[in-house]
């Protein structure tokens, strides 16, 4: 079975890119509060890029991965 590798640049992208609208729009969506990523994922992200990378960040969180978003912030 062959290992998927993430793709760098959704991951910087999740560094670099701010919150388009909302209450937390112009924060990074690395930096979005845990409750609201879940309300996104009770509700349905949204469609196309942006739902991606919000839930691409939601699953690092929910597995404890916040150090991967951390390094990241740093190179970015």
């Amino acid at each position: 079975m062959e290992t998927q590798k993430p793709d760098k640049e959704i991951l910087l992208s999740l560094v670099q890119t701010k919150m388009p609208f909302g209450k937390y729009k112009g924060t990074l969506l690395c930096d979005l509060p845990d409750f609201y990523l879940e309300w996104f994922a009770a509700q349905g992200f949204p469609k196309g890029k942006l739902g991606m990378q919000l839930s691409t960040v939601y699953e690092i969180k929910l597995n404890g991965l916040h150090d991967i978003l951390k390094k990241l912030k740093t190179i970015a």
